[in-house]
């Protein structure tokens, strides 16, 4: 008699209610904003961000009904994997500033597509070469091979995705059993890549600088060439890197507990602007309050009980390689996201799982997450 096959309806439900919340928050904080500042209709982004969850839903179910275990084939580990190195370039010279690449109906940006294609590439790779996970020449270096371009086409303009996507392949290298040495010669490298790409783009060393020493006090004392400051000053693109933050941290102090009541926000009428994006967070402390912030936190918090439980229960390695790296891609991000609108980390642009706007970043996440449900539906 064949295995009845039921949907997690706790991680579904979950889900569906988080994309709500995000809808009725792009809509509180874009509504004003979208005719005054960008000349749109106020239902512009409530509207582009609803045609999206709608085909994210489809992906979803689609996802969901699709069997995991087709996954663990060549062509669906390097399939996705080829064409996001391939759009990532494009992307980056048609649009060098947002990363995105037009599609008439709307845009699709490449690092969004990178953490399903790289999760589902890493647990091809890490259940077909388990029993060898410490052989260098024959499953460490095409692994960096592979990993160490996708991490610097990403880095080029997306430093914050490209953190995403380096804790998640590490995380998932060394629940597959990866010896400590490698551990740490690969977290020695990434830390100093990613020190090299922060120094690479004044507007980033700045970030990192205003965040520990805002009046500079502690450069001009250490710095003897005096090159460090001119240097982090001369980004033309960005005349306060902790403008954003400030901004963020008074909507939360302003929304109290109980919050100013949704549509009643602040901040977001010229203050905070990306206000409907990467820091919606903030408008959901200034309106919810605290009591809104925390359900959100809850959500996420169910998510990846609902994704570790997968992991621990799933049928075959190949599952469990899945549902770890799609629960910690998307618990990771969320974590950065909030740690950043909270002030507790330089300025980053990374948006808010299923929250934020933005129709790649909820598609990909919802199609990632119907990949999970299948997983769940196989746990025994």
């Amino acid at each position: 008699m064949s295995k009845r096959v039921t949907m997690d309806w706790t991680l579904f439900f979950t889900v569906a209610a988080m994309v709500a919340v995000g809808l009725i928050m792009i809509y509180s904080a874009s509504s004003i904003t979208a005719e005054s500042r960008y000349g749109k209709h106020p239902l512009y982004f409530i509207g582009m961000q609803l045609g999206w969850a709608v085909v994210g839903f489809g992906a979803l179910m689609l996802m969901r009904r699709f069997d995991y275990r087709k996954l663990r084939r060549p062509e669906w580990a390097f399939g996705p994997m080829a064409i996001v190195l391939f759009l990532l370039p494009v992307a980056y010279f048609v649009d060098p500033k947002h990363r995105w690449i037009p599609l008439g109906i709307g845009n699709i940006q490449p690092s969004e597509l990178a953490k399903p294609a790289m999760v589902i590439f890493l647990a091809y790779f890490l259940t077909w070469r388990h029993a060898a996970i410490n052989d260098t020449k024959f499953t460490l270096r095409p692994a960096a091979a592979v990993l160490g371009v996708l991490f610097l086409l990403v880095a080029i303009a997306d430093l914050g995705t490209a953190v995403v996507l380096a804790v998640t392949a590490v995380t998932m290298f060394f629940i597959a059993g990866l010896d400590r040495r490698f551990l740490i010669t690969a977290g020695s490298l990434a830390i100093v890549c990613m020190s090299v790409a922060i120094v690479s783009k004044p507007y980033r060393f700045r970030r990192v600088i205003e965040m520990f020493d805002p009046t500079y006090e502690k450069v001009d004392k250490y710095d003897a060439t005096g090159k460090i400051k001119p240097y982090i000053l001369s980004s033309a693109s960005v005349s306060d890197t902790g403008y954003q933050a400030r901004q963020a941290k008074i909507a939360h102090g302003s929304g109290g507990i109980f919050g100013l009541g949704l549509m009643h926000g602040r901040q977001k009428h010229f203050y905070l602007p990306e206000s409907h994006t990467d820091f919606i967070y903030a408008v959901i402390g200034e309106e919810l309050g605290l009591w809104g912030t925390s359900a959100i936190l809850f959500g996420y918090f169910i998510i990846i009980w609902r994704g570790i439980r997968i992991f621990l229960l799933a049928p075959d390695d190949y599952g469990r390689m899945l549902a770890l790296g799609l629960t910690v891609a998307l618990g990771f991000q969320a974590l950065f996201n909030i740690t950043v609108v909270l002030g507790l980390g330089p300025t980053k642009g990374i948006p808010l799982p299923m929250i934020s706007y933005g129709g790649s970043a909820l598609m990909t996440t919802l199609a990632s997450l119907g990949i999970l449900l299948n997983v769940s539906e196989n746990v025994g």
